[in-house]
């Protein structure tokens, strides 16, 4: 298949898609990798019953609001690089909350930033985005670092059940992006 059917979205080095049903064996290799799941879910290690679930729960949002933590794909080889995309979070004055799960082989590779500018792009150009909110596990360092150099502002503390922490919380608008 040609990369402009099989990915909807790309950048330079990475193309997204949507979730299927058959992409448990990808879901598995991200969110059963407790380094991935460790910042983002109280639980650590997902059992295979919670990634079945988590998959469905993101074809559904799919369904329902063509959006999703899309899987992304290495271009030059099809390597599977992790998820990045959107959900809903203020839709009655959309704005978006943007996200992103990377396999621990491409950290620190600059995958998350490529990906993340590309769905802001997306966000705003595609879907007529207003805002992006964004959220990280106090911890993440890496993820505080990465919103700030995309251009996120700092807002607030918010509630994450999954976590049962409060995390530090940011918001990027369509005039921030200049889109």
């Amino acid at each position: 298949m040609a990369d402009e059917q099989k990915y909807f979205l790309r950048s330079r080095r990475l193309g997204f898609r949507f979730w299927r049903r058959n992409d448990f064996d990808l879901a598995c290799g991200l969110w059963g990798d407790p380094r991935v799941t460790r910042l983002i879910d109280v639980r650590g290690q997902l059992s295979e019953s919670r990634i079945k679930e988590r998959l469905e729960q993101e074809i559904a949002l799919a369904k329902r609001c063509n959006v999703q933590y899309w899987p992304i794909f290495r271009l030059a080889n099809d390597g599977h690089v992790g998820c990045c995309g959107l959900r809903p979070y203020e839709l009655p004055q959309k704005i978006y909350e943007i996200g992103f799960h990377i396999r621990p082989q491409y950290w620190r590779r600059g995958f998350a930033f490529e990906a993340a500018q590309a769905v802001i792009a997306y966000a705003f150009e595609a879907l007529g985005a207003a805002g992006l909110f964004a959220g990280h596990h106090p911890e993440n360092t890496a993820s505080a670092r990465l919103l700030a150099k995309l251009g996120f502002r700092y807002t607030h503390l918010e509630y994450y059940a999954p976590t049962g922490l409060d995390h530090p919380s940011y918001l990027m608008t369509v005039d921030d992006c200049g889109h």
